[in-house]
């Protein structure tokens, strides 16, 4: 066996001797750095929102429709039996919160908190978009 790996090893390098180093064109880099940049190209996500205006105007007109559609077919019998169908369960949802009471300080968390929220999700928005703008 170590015979043949003996001729193995100089048939390699008889075929190594005989063969020419090869040097790459003048252009390969740059060829390969054009092949580099289409594939960055390509791997950009472009942004697409979740919901695409087309369906925001069939949203929208779909509101406005039922919107109007209600208030010109309502019947005003039936409001009556809603009214006290709120008051009632207005009554209970009153009677069951009534033992507690929030400081003034709570309240005023509770309002600015989802302000704030919105607030900073409009200022990261901005900031990654001017970050990340293709």
């Amino acid at each position: 066996m170590k015979e043949s790996d003996k001729n193995i090893e100089q048939l390699i390098d008889k075929m190594m001797a005989e063969e020419k180093l090869q040097s790459p064109s003048i252009d390969f880099t740059s060829k390969i750095m054009a092949n580099v940049q289409i594939l960055e190209e390509k791997k950009r996500i472009a942004y697409k929102p979740l919901i695409s205006k087309p369906v925001w105007i069939v949203i929208g007109m779909a509101a406005a429709i039922l919107v109007i559609y209600v208030s010109l077919f309502s019947v005003p019998e039936s409001n009556i039996e809603i009214d006290k169908i709120g008051k009632l369960y207005s009554n209970k949802v009153s009677t069951a919160f009534s033992g507690i009471h929030f400081s003034k300080n709570i309240f005023y968390a509770i309002l600015i908190v989802p302000v704030m929220i919105l607030v900073q999700v409009g200022l990261l928005k901005n900031y990654f978009d001017k970050k990340y703008q293709l």
